[in-house]
């Protein structure tokens, strides 16, 4: 990978045989199935030792992965001359709660608001930072959202924001969904030199002709003749650009959008914002559409590497799981060269390829039982 971690042997070694299980397929996230997959030498008790007590650092080891990740994802983009994307989103990782005589339950979880499930469920809440461009997507970041620090998921959005040190050679655009384009988020993003694309809630006041109203409201006057159709892949849009200030920002462009096949709604009306009013209307649909890469990441990190699979019960045991997963996943998408799931598909096979190997030489065979 080109990675200099300047981490000690053991824990090195630690790192190959937990990556090496991470990417085997069946894994289930426990620590026997760490031990289990990546035929650990050492007893299963020294992996629960790695993630609680061992004294290596999970933040250089994310620092490490983070300059990397930068450094490819510049040199792509100013290849092909294309523009950098960074989405922001979260998810939760649910676990099974704790009956109240429970004397170690796990560290860190709470009751979390479940968008897919539509109610609450007991987990641990993360906001993910992704690094991306047209062809790659790398996770960056990410943080736990603890209801407990009285800190905001805007608040760890913005410093995850604050540790990218992107070089601006080509345009920068954050991605997020209508949870986040708060004025702080977005006056961060602008300070740092980048422009935001987001879905906006119907009820955002827009000031067309200086008179404040609800973009759903304001969407009543628009008529078919006042739209255009603007094709995003398989889909085709009527789309009505509003130019001008919104609540929270004094100049932006806000599409109010609804797909051809639908009536014009309010029900079925989607505003998107970008602070960059250069890019045309196709463009500003085209990058928004770049934010199912980090949907995809939940669910393929869910699926395949079991991000929400853990039974560790210390905090930082967990979050030293997460830093695995994320070194897991950038190596799964740097071996590949392609995206995550190709990655995993071709460590597959390799390991594959190897235990048939090693099955089918009598002389290997007689020299690993000796």
């Amino acid at each position: 990978m080109g990675l200099t971690l300047q981490l000690s042997k053991p824990v090195l070694k630690h790192l190959v045989h937990i990556v090496d299980a991470l990417t085997t397929k069946g894994f289930s996230g426990t620590l026997t199935d760490v031990h289990h997959w990546s035929f650990h030498p050492n007893h299963r008790t020294t992996l629960s030792h790695f993630f609680t007590k061992s004294p290596w650092n999970e933040e250089r080891l994310l620092e490490k992965l983070q300059e990397w990740i930068l450094c490819r994802v510049e040199r792509l983009t100013k290849r092909k001359n294309q523009p950098l994307f960074i989405s922001i989103d979260d998810t939760i990782c649910q676990k099974t709660k704790p009956s109240s005589r429970a004397t170690h339950a796990m560290q860190g979880c709470d009751w979390h608001y479940s968008h897919k499930d539509h109610q609450s469920v007991w987990g641990h809440s993360l906001v993910w930072l992704m690094v991306h461009t047209f062809t790659q997507a790398f996770p960056f970041a990410f943080r736990l959202y603890d209801k407990k620090a009285r800190r905001s998921k805007i608040d760890l959005a913005i410093e995850m924001l604050s540790s990218l040190k992107v070089k601006l050679n080509q345009p920068v655009y954050v991605l997020m969904d209508s949870w986040y384009p708060s004025k702080t988020l977005i006056e961060a993003c602008l300070k740092k030199g980048f422009h935001v694309i987001a879905m906006l809630k119907t009820n955002r006041i827009l000031y067309p002709k200086g008179i404040a109203v609800q973009a759903k409201q304001f969407a009543r006057y628009i008529e078919p003749k006042d739209t255009h159709l603007v094709t995003v892949g398989q889909e085709r849009y009527r789309v009505y650009r509003y130019e001008g200030a919104i609540h929270g920002l004094d100049d932006a462009v806000v599409l109010l959008a609804w797909k051809a096949d639908q009536p014009m709604t309010p029900e079925h009306l989607h505003c998107v914002l970008s602070t960059d009013r250069e890019l045309g209307d196709e463009d500003i649909l085209r990058y928004y559409a770049q934010r199912w890469t980090i949907e995809c990441f939940f669910r393929q990190a869910k699926d395949q590497l079991k991000l929400d699979g853990y039974r560790v019960r210390h905090i930082r045991a967990v979050k030293r799981y997460w830093a695995v997963v994320l070194l897991s996943c950038v190596y799964s998408i740097a071996e590949s060269r392609q995206t995550l799931s190709a990655g995993l598909e071709l460590l597959r096979s390799r390991k594959g390829h190897s235990v048939v190997e090693f099955i089918s030489s009598p002389r290997e065979q007689a020299q690993h039982l000796e």
